[in-house]
């Protein structure tokens, strides 16, 4: 509460909240500034249910008024100051492109750097800032030294990227992929632990962990399946896209080795801004993806000699940043949570709604999936598009199906009203 105060005085100061008066119209960013600021003054509990103060903040998107966007778990929006930013560097860049781009911004990759270190509890010296987490993953799955052979445990639920990825080193390689198909939802760690553990052998050399389930919003005990991947020396890799800037947590605390994710997803930085993680140690065995004159140093920014790159998205990662912190991780958390359950608890009665997702805050946050018994998820997408303009996305995956439903902090109560309204009045007509 002390840290999120005074990061948030330090950010205000006399002309306001990060930038926030780039946004047209004076009273809009006054109204979003002292939305912000009263939220930093609040108890976490309090500041959760105000209606009021997030329905100001949401001022500081530019979500279109005319769809309810709840698929958020696909790629978020930004806020206007990081669309602003991402403007403002772009523009810059083309006054003179070779100097502005690699003499210029080129050098402020470090401060962004450095920004995302702080977020993550851990050195900026294992830091790189990659594209999305797709690229961050393959950088490990395709760069860590393995043999013919050698074992990586993985599920069925895990994302379709990473899973293609790892089917082609086993293709190319002959190492052997080891597949959990897990029984979600679940709220028992050990039933995963349990579930890793049967199936590593003397062979094993990786674990993956998928930090939450893309599909359902499962959220994997990914810290105590890393003490057991290290017990055992086995490596780790947690794929994190749904969880930074999303959970409350450090990686830090996961203790991994490897660590992926997309920034525009829940940290709502632009479009194709992701970063990797890795251990220190780790450096200098591990590959890169795309060849560096150096490829077995042990500096983190070897993976990042991707060439010539828009630096317009990964310079502006800082002001979503600095929005992030706000609000703070551990609100955002609660806030988000507060809003899958809202809608769940109201529906879940319901005999012909299935809510897929656990409701217990150790194991789901803002993603959930929704079941109507009768139909099929894709054509319940349609009718909550068609009747109610409402936007989602429909499931079908490895024991997974439903309608997958994802609120953001932009996201109003009335929002998810009219949700429930939709939901059980398409239960009730059963796709008449």
């Amino acid at each position: 509460m002390d840290s999120r105060r005074s990061f948030f005085r330090k950010a205000v100061g006399i002309s306001g909240v990060m930038g926030l008066g780039a946004i047209p119209g004076m009273s809009r960013s006054h109204s979003v500034s002292e939305a912000l600021l009263e939220l930093s003054k609040m108890d976490i509990p309090e500041a959760v249910v105000n209606e009021d103060i997030w329905k100001r903040i949401q001022q500081a998107y530019t979500v279109s008024p005319n769809i309810i966007n709840l698929n958020n778990g696909g790629v978020s929006p930004q806020p206007k100051v990081v669309q602003d930013a991402v403007d403002r560097y772009y523009h810059l860049s083309n006054e003179a492109p070779s100097y502005y781009m690699w003499r210029i911004l080129d050098q402020g990759r470090e401060s962004v750097r450095m920004k995302l270190a702080d977020l993550a509890g851990v050195s900026h010296e294992e830091i790189a800032v990659n594209r999305n987490a797709t690229e961050a993953l393959d950088t490990v799955i395709f760069g860590m030294p393995l043999n013919q052979g050698d074992e990586v445990i993985l599920t069925k639920q895990d994302y379709p990227n990473m899973i293609n990825a790892w089917k082609q080193r086993e293709k190319r390689e002959g190492i052997k992929l080891v597949w959990l198909n897990l029984d979600l939802p679940s709220e028992d760690d050990e039933y995963f632990i349990n579930a890793y553990n049967k199936a590593t052998t003397s062979k094993t050399r990786v674990y993956h962990i998928t930090h939450m389930i893309n599909w359902n919003g499962q959220i994997l005990p990914a810290k105590k399946l890393c003490k057991v991947a290290r017990e055992k020396g086995i490596k780790s890799i947690v794929d994190g896209a749904h969880t930074f800037a999303h959970l409350d947590f450090k990686i830090a605390d996961l203790n991994c080795d490897y660590f992926g994710t997309s920034l525009h997803k829940w940290l709502c930085a632009p479009f194709g801004t992701g970063m990797l993680y890795m251990k220190k140690e780790r450096i200098a065995e591990t590959w890169p993806l795309i060849p560096h004159h150096e490829p077995q140093s042990e500096n983190i920014r070897k993976f990042e000699a991707l060439g010539t790159r828009s630096f317009a998205p990964e310079q502006a990662i800082g002001h979503a940043i600095n929005f992030h912190l706000s609000i703070g991780s551990k609100l955002k958390q609660q806030r988000l949570q507060y809003l899958k359950n809202y809608w769940c608890e109201k529906v879940n009665d319901n005999p012909k709604i299935n809510i897929n997702t656990s409701l217990n805050p150790d194991y789901s946050c803002a993603l959930a999936i929704v079941d109507i018994e009768g139909m099929e998820p894709g054509e319940v997408s349609s009718r909550l598009f068609r009747d109610y303009k409402i936007h989602t996305t429909s499931i079908k995956w490895e024991n997974i199906r439903g309608v997958r439903i994802t609120p953001h902090v932009y996201t109003m109560t009335y929002d998810l009203d009219r949700l429930v309204t939709a939901l059980t009045e398409i239960a009730k007509n059963n796709g008449s």
